[in-house]
């Protein structure tokens, strides 16, 4: 079969969320016009691991227009949106996802992708490119790839470092249309849309700590502050927990917010930043989430170890009853709660991140015999162009350097008059 979804018959109603986000990614829909128009990817065989959502859906369908053959498995094992799959599968489409994958089938699924020998991988979190470097070294083809998230990045810079990568990728995620607007306002807004739906509690005067103050942990913050919450970070870089208090934050020890907080969501990147020590001292009805790519920054095994029962009292909601009486609430399962119990990012801060994917996609296209085995930024010039092309889209026009001003920056002589 070219495609493996949930039930081929909601395809209809995915191809309504796809009109959906063509209208709310004005940026990406530019690009696949011209790519339509150019077909710069001709040929080539994609393998994407990506959340596979409506806004996923429009960046496969870009890089279809662009002539390539695309290939697309989930990056998560419940991000998935069952009808969007259908969608593309009935476009011709190779996808692989569905929600509610085991373990066991979400790497089968990867496995498919990489049995189509892409030219270009495309990877959120680098399942894709580490599956694909432990293959023998004649099974590796590609000529080049990208990385959408902060935790990809982090391994394939490793890796880098290790000498172990294989060919060049571009870390999407580094260019600033895409970190500053898709991890800040996108994770904020989202993650707090996840743990409204799976719990419709409200937010307002609760304790909310926020685990890590980066781009993600940032946006999160604010954003439940804005609803009325008390929020506390925790962290353990300096400079970043320096940067929470000047914002207004109390910062703490996650031992010491663990007695206090209401709800708790980990945005570290790291394993295990809620574990056992800190599930004892939290109070009766405390709700525990994730908003990380991977589902290690809550210590689950240590939940259930200090658990005597668990129930799932509603969907994306586990109830842990804790030796003595006390509840815990997980959601999601530990994974990512903005995509498992809701939509992800909204589809306006995912048209700059994923334009950048497609023009990344291209410049590795055009650009990879240059290019050494290494993790690169996008080129400013893309990030650039992205930036403009949203302004366009918004209606903003800015102001633009008179020849003087170009002038003024360039010597070093004019100083204080």
């Amino acid at each position: 079969m070219e495609y493996r979804v949930k039930d081929i018959r909601l395809a209809e109603q995915g191809k309504g969320q796809l009109e959906w986000v063509m209208e709310h990614m004005p940026v990406l829909m530019k690009i696949r016009k011209r790519f339509s128009e150019e077909k710069p990817l001709e040929g080539l065989k994609i393998s994407a691991c990506l959340h596979v959502t409506k806004e996923t859906g429009l960046l496969a369908k870009t890089l279809k227009e662009g002539g390539a053959k695309i290939t697309l498995v989930a990056s998560n094992p419940l991000s998935t949106q069952d009808d969007v799959a259908a969608a593309l599968a009935s476009d011709g489409i190779r996808v692989f996802a569905w929600k509610g994958q085991s373990k066991e089938e979400y790497y089968d699924c990867i496995e498919t992708a990489l049995g189509a020998m892409p030219d270009i991988t495309m990877d959120d979190g680098a399942d894709l490119v580490t599956a694909l470097h432990s293959k023998e070294k004649s099974f590796l083809k590609a000529m080049g790839g990208t990385e959408e998230t902060t935790t990809g990045v982090v391994r394939l810079r490793a890796m880098e470092k290790k000498g172990v990568l294989r060919y060049p990728i571009i870390a999407v995620n580094d260019a600033e249309t895409k970190w500053d607007f898709d991890n800040v306002y996108g994770t904020g807004q989202s993650t707090l849309d996840g743990v409204i739906r799976a719990t419709n509690i409200l937010i307002a005067g609760k304790t909310f700590v926020v685990a890590g103050y980066g781009h993600c942990g940032r946006g999160l913050a604010n954003r439940a502050r804005g609803m009325g919450a008390r929020v506390v970070v925790t962290e353990v870089e300096p400079v970043k927990a320096l940067k929470a208090v000047m914002d207004g934050f109390q910062v703490q020890r996650m031992e010491d917010a663990a007695e206090t907080g209401d709800i708790f969501v980990t945005a570290t990147g790291n394993k295990n930043v809620i574990r056992k020590e800190h599930f004892l001292k939290m109070k009766n009805g405390a709700i525990v989430a994730n908003t990380g790519h991977f589902n290690v920054e809550i210590n689950i095994n240590d939940l259930e170890e200090a658990s005597e029962s668990k129930s799932r009292i509603k969907q994306f909601v586990d109830q842990y009853t804790l030796k003595g009486g006390r509840k815990i609430y997980l959601l999601a399962e530990g994974r990512l709660v903005n995509l498992v119990a809701a939509d992800g990012h909204p589809s306006e801060v995912m048209d700059m991140s994923f334009a950048n994917q497609a023009l990344s996609v291209e410049y590795i296209a055009c650009h990879a015999r240059e290019l050494e085995p290494r993790v690169y930024e996008v080129p400013k010039w893309i990030d650039q162009s992205v930036a403009k092309l949203k302004l366009e889209s918004l209606g903003i026009a800015i102001d633009v350097m008179t020849d003087e001003q170009n002038e003024y920056i360039k010597t070093w002589l004019e100083g204080t008059l």
